[in-house]
């Protein structure tokens, strides 16, 4: 079970990756009850067998005249239809309710609307008629699609109309549901999706705001986007007799003009129209006088007729992504939207998070009638399964209408392993990569839960971790070193927790019997004085949060999964603050009302998790920028002098030095038409990349080639007397990377290695100070040593006057931090609140904080006692 994103596929959820949504269809198909959209009534099919036992239960002698509805509200004088249904045997019918003898049918207007229902029997309520009821309900069911209606009338005076429909119909406003089966909910599919969104829950449409910009600038300071390709003096002059016809100051910038006017300008004049006066470019004048399209319609109809893929791309950038507003963003069709189990139909359920279905779920047996409820028990079953497991992993937070693409490696690799738990299979064989990753403590309990489950049904669990609480609860550990990279490869140790403690080689165990540790100073810095606040924050689930972020100081993001950490910190302070540094007057704050204390910064530097490239070009020398300067050392070689090679010979992008036989790539593509493309060694340079004359140039016998063979530690002792490359490779064994090769290709590297290739190049440049660095989750896939290595170079960026934010679980990296901003208290609607704001020792002191139980563990707090906490 790999640590990677399930699907980029927008139709995938994580309810069809779990499989649960397979069994929400199959529970709607089978229990769920149609209701009428317009009536909000239960429709039912009943049987002809049915409708007769339910007229026989009317008191005796009473009259009934069976109808057929074949015409409701159409326009016609329906001649010809009175002259069939004579020639079918019929003789009587009723027209908006009075009955007419067929041989003299009524003259009908032909503009006038009209209901027409056949008289198909008329009788008296008695023992032995339920023969002859069964074949005119038969009758009256064959001519109007499945409709039939009785008007009863009592010995007592009493009338009254009933409807019956054999399908699911409802009779009034003639709203018609096929045959309930589990593919009419799907969204995957032409038979269930919206045909308006295609089963996607979302439509594009041009968006205001990309259409004008700056609300502050007028009309005709080229303010109107889509416009600026269309000659300027066409737009003025249409503004001019725009601003003209409705009194307004052309010259009013946009937020102050009216908003009737506004709406006029976005979507047309209607009917009213409008005098435009052009000069064109030979000087002549004409009028027209015309309505105003407006330029939202303009674009759309222009969208529709525009004739090549680039034409379309132009006006794509006008259009952004909302719910679709025919399924109101649920994917499916009208008739599975219908269908409900416990006044919810099944997009409703999607919508809840995993914690809130698993409620509903639960309860809705007892909403159920004796012959639903034995239909749905199993399959009720198997749903209460699998949202258990995706409680008991932490993701209770998430609905099962998320799409796969939107959730982290640790996420997906999360939902896969309750899908398996669900499975219920036995001797299989588990291998997880780091699962506890983006887990808070607290549910790092559950996960184990479940893995302990896996391994008690009969299966083998192997995870590569680093979690101390999932070392200490395994029943054997393996443990490799000593070091990393060709310093690694060895089986250290091998047993149980306590056996791996009491070996004195293993580093693991050092740091789980406490001989070494990660240690912190309780003096925590007071920071520059100055801070960065944000107020009214409301991305997400957030609850227009107020926080201050103090600079100066290394502050962590904590919470449980979903608590709105990864929206405060990247999608509010870091979204805002970047467009700060990029073109701040051309786009307005992003999720938050206010933003203060930017002008404290001097730039801001996001240090995430994507790949540093996404070629084998790329490379750690490449992206570090320490390519340059070992390149530059190569050129100044005696014998580069001598052939007059310059630093672009030992380039392996470029003609020259490079081997032309693989573009300096060191491999050759194989092309397998059906399967899968080979790659395979370059039969000419052996995969160096380079050429023979190149490759002759060498360095304490070493050529370029063989350089970026090497790993960072052998290069930096290669080239420690050289000051400009040695510092360079200084900064990358500082964030614990000296085992990796110069030149391994940048797909290979993991996320946690990408991200700490990124801090390396941000540490090798010279600090000035007032820098905002964020991070997420810095710790991922390091060992013990490895994060001390790593908090080291952290605390070292903001002792340079810098400030960094990361987003983290790890309490050894939380307690060492100056602020903790602790969001929560539960994941998805329970949480984007700010539950504590403090130091370490203030955060382990608030009651309701989840990061503070264990802080208040790890850092010996045992009182409770009320604390001031900001």
């Amino acid at each position: 079970i790999e640590q990677k994103t399930t699907s980029r596929n927008p139709r995938s959820t994580v309810g069809t990756v779990t499989e649960i949504y397979d069994y929400l269809r199959l529970l709607f198909a089978r229990a769920g009850v149609p209701y009428s959209p317009v009536t909000g009534l239960p429709i039912e099919a009943q049987q002809v067998s049915d409708m007769v036992s339910r007229i026989m239960t009317y008191p005796e002698r009473s009259r009934i005249i069976i109808l057929s509805p074949v015409v409701r509200d159409r326009k016609g004088e329906f001649k010809n239809e009175f002259l069939a249904f004579r020639k079918s045997g019929f003789q009587r019918v009723r027209v908006d309710g009075k009955i007419y003898e067929l041989d003299n049918p009524p003259k009908l207007k032909k503009t006038y609307r009209h209901n027409i229902d056949l008289v198909v029997d008329r009788l008296i309520i008695k023992p032995d008629i339920e023969k002859r009821l069964a074949d005119s309900f038969r009758t009256a069911l064959d001519q109007a699609n499945g409709i039939a209606l009785v008007q009863l009338q009592t010995e007592a005076g009493s009338q009254q109309e009933i409807t019956f429909s054999e399908n699911f119909a409802c009779p009034i406003s003639g709203f018609t549901i096929p045959e309930i089966e589990p593919r009419l909910f799907t969204f995957n599919a032409p038979f269930g999706a919206c045909p308006n969104c295609d089963g996607l829950g979302l439509e594009t449409f041009f968006d205001k705001k990309k259409v004008i910009i700056h609300k502050h600038k007028t009309l005709n300071q080229w303010n109107i986007t889509p416009w600026n390709a269309l000659p300027s003096e066409y737009c003025e002059q249409t503004i001019i007799a725009l601003t003209k016809h409705y009194g307004i100051d052309r010259h009013t910038p946009w937020n102050d003009m009216p908003e009737p006017f506004q709406k006029i300008f976005f979507y047309g004049s209607g009917e009213e129209k409008i005098e435009f006066n052009y000069t064109d470019s030979r000087e002549k004048n004409y009028k027209v006088l015309r309505v105003f399209e407006g330029i939202i319609p303009n674009l759309e109809r222009r969208y529709r007729q525009a004739d090549s893929q680039k034409a379309a791309e132009n006006f794509e950038k006008y259009m952004s992504q909302r719910k679709c507003q025919k399924c109101d963003g649920y994917r499916l069709r009208s008739e599975a939207l219908a269908v409900k189990i416990n006044d919810m139909h099944i997009g409703q359920v999607t919508s809840l998070s995993v914690t809130e279905a698993l409620d509903w779920s639960q309860k809705v047996l007892t909403t159920l009638n004796k012959q639903r409820k034995t239909i749905a028990t199993p399959i009720l079953k198997e749903i209460n399964s699998r949202l258990g497991f995706l409680v008991d992993v932490g993701l209770g937070y998430l609905t099962l209408a998320r799409t796969s693409g939107t959730l982290s490696g640790g996420e997906s690799q999360r939902i896969r392993l309750a899908s398996q738990v669900g499975a219920g299979l036995s001797g299989v064989l588990y291998v997880l990569d780091e699962p506890s990753i983006g887990l808070h403590q607290r549910d790092n309990k559950r996960l184990l839960k479940s893995l302990k489950s896996l391994r008690d049904q009969g299966n083998t669990v192997l995870i590569v971790e680093h979690d101390e609480e999932a070392m200490r609860e395994a029943d054997m550990i393996i443990d490799i070193g000593l070091g990393a990279g060709r310093l690694g490869g060895k089986l250290i140790a091998q047993g149980t927790p306590k056996e791996i403690e009491a070996c004195s080689e293993s580093l693991t165990g050092q740091y789980l019997n406490g001989s070494r540790r990660i240690e912190y100073n309780s003096e925590r810095r007071r920071g520059s004085g100055k801070k960065i606040s944000i107020h009214g924050a409301n991305g997400n689930n957030l609850k227009s949060v107020n926080v201050d972020f103090p600079l100066g100081k290394f502050i962590c993001v904590t919470g449980v999964s979903g608590s709105g950490k990864s929206t405060l910190t990247f999608e509010t302070l870091l979204t805002n603050t970047q467009n700060h540094f990029g073109n701040y007057l051309t786009k307005s704050l992003t999720n938050c009302k206010k933003l203060s204390g930017i002008e404290h910064l001097s730039k801001v530097i996001d240090i995430d998790q994507r790949p540093i490239g996404r070629t084998s070009r790329s490379n750690p020398a490449t992206y570090t920028n320490l390519f340059g300067p070992i390149r530059d050392w190569y050129a100044q070689l005696p014998e580069s002098i001598a052939r007059g090679y310059t630093p672009g010979r030992f380039s392996f992008n470029v003609k020259g030095g490079r081997c032309e036989a693989c573009k300096g790539d060191g491999v050759k593509k194989i092309e397998m038409h059906f399967l899968s493309d080979i790659y395979v060694p370059c039969d000419t340079c052996r995969g160096a990349r380079f050429n023979k004359e190149t490759l002759e140039i060498k360095y304490r016998g070493r050529s370029i080639a063989d350089i970026l063979q090497m790993t960072v530690d052998e290069v930096a002792e290669f080239f420690a007397a050289i000051p400009n490359i040695y510092d360079k490779l200084l900064s990358l064994q500082h964030v614990g990377l000296g085992y990796i090769q110069l030149g391994q290709s940048a797909p290979t590297l993991s996320g946690g290695e990408a991200q700490r290739v990124k801090l390396s190049k941000e540490l090798s440049r010279k600090s000035q100070g007032g820098t905002l660095y964020v991070l997420d989750e810095p710790t991922t896939g390091l060992h013990f040593d490895d994060i001390n290595r790593l908090l080291s170079v952290l605390h070292k960026l903001v002792d340079e006057g810098n400030t960094v934010v990361v987003i983290e679980h790890n309490l050894d990296v939380i307690k060492t931090a100056d602020w903790v901003i602790d969001m929560g208290p539960e994941g998805g609607d329970g949480g984007g609140r700010v539950v504590a704001n403090g130091t370490p020792e203030q955060v382990a002191l608030v009651k309701g904080s989840e990061t503070g139980k264990f802080l208040a563990q790890i850092l010996g707090i045992k009182s409770i006692a009320a604390a001031s906490c900001n």
